[in-house]
């Protein structure tokens, strides 16, 4: 065993330690060890994941306008989706010969500037053209890293939900609002952290509750304010003093409900059923140190985001789970994934792969772009299973021998995941600001690029100040404003949103587990109708663009539904302001 090890990271020259659990990890996948410190690989890796923007862009099959990921300037040739995932274009066709001379980083980024990427990577999606990063959604909007939803708006990471607006990392959720980290919970809203909850509001730390506001760290009650007990004809009398059906009696509760909370210690790490952990929100898991947002998983180092079960010895990786073994320095790879280093969007089932981006389905690729059911590949060219090992051996070499320099003049060999700035975003477009906000002079001085956006003019009829107190005071003619924001000061413009057709049964949480019913009438179509039928948010939400105080992990748009759904040709239409922040 290899003793630990201190050493300067070659970006921002602070020392950083490598220990020996560390060493014998890089030994098992064979690969050097790191030159950069944990920080520096997790904001390099970083500014490959958009997760929040749409861009107008083309279709490089015929140059007609579609929505994308990646911003006209990424030079990313696009296609749509389906198409894509289709038989009907031949990644091979790009391949090229190893050309020694060149860095070989070098040589996959050119490659990857004429292999055609998929436009917004949504799989079987109803309706739900405005949501990337996503599978299996039906009449969702602005939907992102979320799965098996339906009637969504507004969130990241929702799966399996449904009549969920504003929400990030819920799972298993039906009418929830403006809430982070819930699972199994119905009409649960601006909530941290609750499971299998029923009716609450402004809580923190609850399990199997219904009926509560203000609540912290309670376990099966009912009819708790502020973690006070009553009856349900006290309770109720209680709601009606807090005034939650109102812009000011919502802003001052969640005032009162933000100093609650202080009051109460705050557990070590959020999460259960671990062993041997470090980080945050880990659950179900054993031997994982220093990561972040981790489910059933064991023997994990600096990962984020593998909530998909099960992922085993990995290190340094972003987006990943569901089967994911012996990975290293990856975004978004996993998904029966074995193997994998260096690479970028490569999923399902891959096997052996390096330095590969948007492969799937494939084994022993290095250096590939795009390939599916394919094998032994290098810059997508074919060779055979001698002549492949013989030529990535000699890449390997080169690289140590010629690597990649970057404008700052970090060097890339062999065991560093792709330069930064060869991303196709900006820090600014992805998900980076989020987790580790820089100023856009910071961004430039650390070699990242930085988009400003484009300057847009609208012609403000209404200031949010103005809009009614209550949903019961506003008027049809709300539709003609255009409503600035009081946050980011911008306009609220008006979106229809048009449901398919196709009626299916609804979901509701029967004893803590997901069960199926059949309304006997055609069911409320979206969260919209919640407000004619209980304490809702006024339409003044645009105001309640507040972060979370768990966590700052919500969705840069300010939104929020205005009206309910009604019936316009035989469709069921939603209406509502957005402010839009990309």
């Amino acid at each position: 065993m290899t003793e630990t090890e201190n050493k300067t990271c070659q970006n921002c020259h602070k020392e950083f330690t490598i220990e020996a659990e560390d060493f014998d990890f890089y030994k098992k996948i064979d690969v050097p060890a790191p030159t950069w410190c944990s920080e520096c690989r997790f904001k390099r890796r970083l500014v490959f994941r958009n997760e929040r923007k749409l861009f107008w862009n083309t279709d490089a099959r015929n140059n007609k306008k579609l929505l994308s990921l990646y911003p006209p300037d990424s030079r990313k040739k696009i296609y749509p989706d389906s198409f894509w995932w289709s038989d009907e274009w031949d990644p091979m066709n790009y391949g090229k010969e190893y050309d020694p001379t060149h860095p070989f980083l070098e040589q996959v980024e050119e490659l990857s500037r004429f292999v055609p990427v998929y436009a917004r990577d949504v799989l079987t999606e109803v309706n739900s053209q405005y949501s990337a990063n996503a599978s299996e959604l039906k009449n969702c909007y602005l939907l992102f890293n979320s799965n098996i939803s339906e009637d969504c708006a507004y969130g990241n990471g929702v799966d399996r939900s449904r009549n969920c607006f504003d929400n990030s990392h819920i799972a298993k959720c039906e009418r929830c609002y403006d809430s982070f980290w819930l699972v199994g919970c119905y009409q649960t809203d601006f909530s941290v952290d609750c499971e299998d909850c029923n009716n609450v509001w402004l809580s923190k730390n609850c399990r199997g509750c219904s009926n509560c506001v203000g609540c912290v760290n309670l376990r099966m009650k009912k009819y708790c304010v502020f973690n006070k007990q009553y009856t349900k004809e006290e309770y109720e009398k209680q709601l009606v003093g807090l005034k939650l059906d109102t812009y000011n009696g919502l802003i001052e509760a969640r005032a009162q409900a933000k100093k609650f909370w202080n009051t109460f210690p705050n557990k070590y790490l959020n999460g259960t059923h671990n062993e041997n952990v470090s980080g945050a929100y880990i659950s179900y898991s054993k031997n994982v140190r220093g990561s972040y947002l981790i489910r059933e998983s064991e023997n994990l180092k600096y990962v984020q985001y593998s909530q998909v079960p099960f992922s085993k010895d990995v290190y340094d990786t972003t987006l990943t789970g569901n089967k994911a073994e012996l990975m290293y320095e990856n975004v978004v790879c996993g998904w029966g994934g074995y193997n994998v280093k260096f690479s970028y969007e490569c999923w399902p089932d891959i096997r052996n792969i390096e330095y590969s981006m948007f492969c799937g389905s494939s084994s022993d690729l290095f250096g590939c772009v795009g390939l599916h059911k394919k094998q032994y590949c290098i810059l997508n060219r074919q060779y055979t299973k001698e002549d492949y090992e013989k030529l990535k051996k000699r890449i390997i070499e080169d690289m140590e021998k010629a690597p990649y320099i970057d404008k700052q003049g970090r060097r890339y060999g062999y065991g560093e995941f792709f330069p930064m700035e060869i991303s196709p975003f900006a820090y600014n477009q992805t998900i980076a600001p989020e987790h580790r906000p820089l100023t856009k002079g910071m961004a430039l001085a650390q070699g990242f690029r930085w988009q400003d956006p484009d300057p847009r003019e609208y012609k403000i009829t209404m200031k949010a100040s103005d809009l009614p107190q209550s949903t019961k005071e506003v008027l049809q003619t709300i539709f003609e404003e255009i409503i600035q924001c009081e946050r980011c000061k911008r306009a609220y413009r008006r979106y229809i949103v048009a449901r398919a057709s196709v009626q299916a049964p609804t979901r509701q949480i029967a004893k803590g587990k997901w069960s199926i019913r059949t309304p006997p009438h055609t069911p409320t179509a979206t969260n919209l109708a919640r407000m004619s039928s209980r304490q809702a948010t006024p339409p003044t939400a645009p105001r309640l663009c507040i972060v979370n105080n768990a966590i700052n992990l919500r969705s840069s748009d300010c939104a929020v539904p205005i009206h309910s759904s009604k019936s316009e040709g035989g469709r069921r239409v939603i209406k509502m302001k957005l402010c839009r922040r990309y």
